[in-house]
């Protein structure tokens, strides 16, 4: 494995940082099935409709990656499904740049996710697997997630239909 940076840090997400976070996730709609989004976010849209969700929230959270100064991967908690039931269930997102696979960011990110998660109302993460996808099951599992089912040909993006493996991880043990 490649080594990580001697100066990485993990950190909180800034308004700053949405331009890296933005090419980073646009690099995965135009070139993988791994979102189904289909069409590249602008800075604005990606702002209104995804980076301002995070703001004066308890659950819902932006960690990012920065390595050597540079931003090069983020984890997310955001909302499962907007009904309020829900509302102690979060869904879990990793996004690395794609030069940095590999080289234990995704695990250091969602470790302070994780621990930050844990001191919160949190009861249950998700997280939504495209497959084939192994590092990020290998990285889910590593992390206490368990395979609650497939939704099968549940996403067609390039011309195929695409399954998707959730998984559950129980919080807040000590509630």
């Amino acid at each position: 494995m490649k080594q990580i940076a001697e100066t990485t840090i993990i950190r909180l997400g800034r308004i700053e940082d949405l331009p890296k976070l933005t090419e980073i996730y646009n690099y995965y709609i135009i070139h993988t099935a791994i979102t189904f989004d289909i069409e590249p976010y602008t800075l604005e849209e990606r702002k209104e409709r995804w980076f301002d969700k995070f703001r004066d929230s308890e659950i819902y959270r932006l960690f990012v990656a920065e390595c050597d100064g540079i931003v090069v991967g983020y984890a997310t908690s955001g909302q499962f499904r907007d009904k309020a039931a829900y509302a102690s269930s979060v869904e879990t997102s990793i996004y690395l740049d794609s030069n940095f696979n590999g080289r234990g960011l995704g695990t250091l990110l969602y470790q302070k996710l994780f621990e930050e998660l844990e001191k919160t109302s949190v009861h249950r993460a998700y997280g939504g697997i495209t497959l084939p996808n192994c590092a990020s099951i290998a990285l889910h599992k590593k992390f206490g997630f368990n395979e609650i089912g497939t939704y099968n040909e549940v996403g067609n993006k390039f011309g195929k239909y695409h399954d998707v493996k959730w998984f559950e991880r129980k919080m807040n043990a000590h509630q």
